[in-house]
């Protein structure tokens, strides 16, 4: 009887990750399906779950007519770059944070994590004053200023984490072999810390990659629109066009499978590392 309620269970449950499944995907994959679809395909009743001719019509037209290219290479610079210099800043001030004692460090770690708590188009009002101040509306080194401004805070908090999970006891041998502290830093803890910087860099990449609102109230010429900015152009006042859009789809989620698939191993081990092997 035991026997026949744990089988029952069992069934129970890889039927209900399999409707989960299937509810999951079947977003992605009528993506995938409208992209390939002809544009007359695409209204056609009744519908088709399965394209009966397949064409890269939206593709071509989505670089011939849209200029997305364009956009995409912008996406491209700014996330690189930001997640870049956002992965190097966090990964000192978490050292810093991880390593020292100073008095306004509760108060530094709670800023961080309120930062976290307030939505970020709360301030989209004031911030486009100050680039406008600036001059940095519609220049994409500014788009990558706070970009930085925006990832720091959590970027910080994960690679402290991280740090405290190292013993002191290394960092230590290596400057009483002549190491300076930041030797230490670069030679000793960053090597160990490759999977948990690597983790953040990619949480950093895709934080830009997809954001929306702030590049869309800053960048409002066509030469430094970003992937978000082009897929939200598609959505008019009278019309929709699925076949451009979901092809823009396909192609903004091609970079961060293939960032997740070469860095996995790093991801896994950086998102549940807790302990150096010794």
């Amino acid at each position: 009887m035991i026997t026949t309620q744990s089988r029952t269970g069992k069934t129970v449950r890889i039927v209900a990750l399999a409707i989960w499944l299937v509810i999951t995907l079947f977003p992605l994959y009528w993506i995938v399906v409208t992209a390939v679809k002809p544009r007359r395909d695409i209204y056609a009743f009744p519908v088709e779950y399965w394209p009966q001719t397949f064409s890269l019509e939206n593709f071509v037209n989505l670089f011939a007519v849209s200029n997305f290219g364009t956009y995409l290479t912008n996406s491209i610079i700014v996330s690189v770059v930001a997640a870049t210099l956002v992965t190097l800043i966090s990964l000192l001030s978490g050292y810093v944070i991880a390593r020292f004692e100073f008095r306004a460090k509760s108060a530094v770690l709670m800023a961080f994590l309120v930062t976290q708590m307030i939505p970020g188009f709360i301030a989209l009002g004031p911030l486009y004053q100050l680039m406008v101040n600036l001059g940095l509306v519609n220049d994409r080194s500014g788009l990558v200023l706070v970009y930085i401004a925006m990832c720091i805070p959590f970027s910080t908090i994960m690679l402290r984490g991280f740090f405290e999970n190292v013993p002191d006891a290394l960092e230590e041998a290596a400057m009483i072999d002549g190491c300076s502290r930041i030797g230490a830093l670069f030679r000793v803890l960053v090597p160990i810390m490759t999977p948990g910087i690597v983790a953040a860099f990619i949480f950093n990449f895709v934080s830009c990659w997809n954001e929306l609102f702030l590049s869309v109230t800053l960048m409002t010429s066509d030469a430094n629109k970003t992937v978000p900015t082009a897929l939200n152009g598609f959505i008019t006042s009278y019309n929709i066009d699925w076949g451009s859009m979901s092809a823009a789809a396909v192609l903004t989620i091609i970079p961060t499978m293939v960032m997740f698939a070469f860095a996995s191993k790093y991801i896994v081990q950086g998102l549940t590392s807790g302990a150096v092997k010794g």
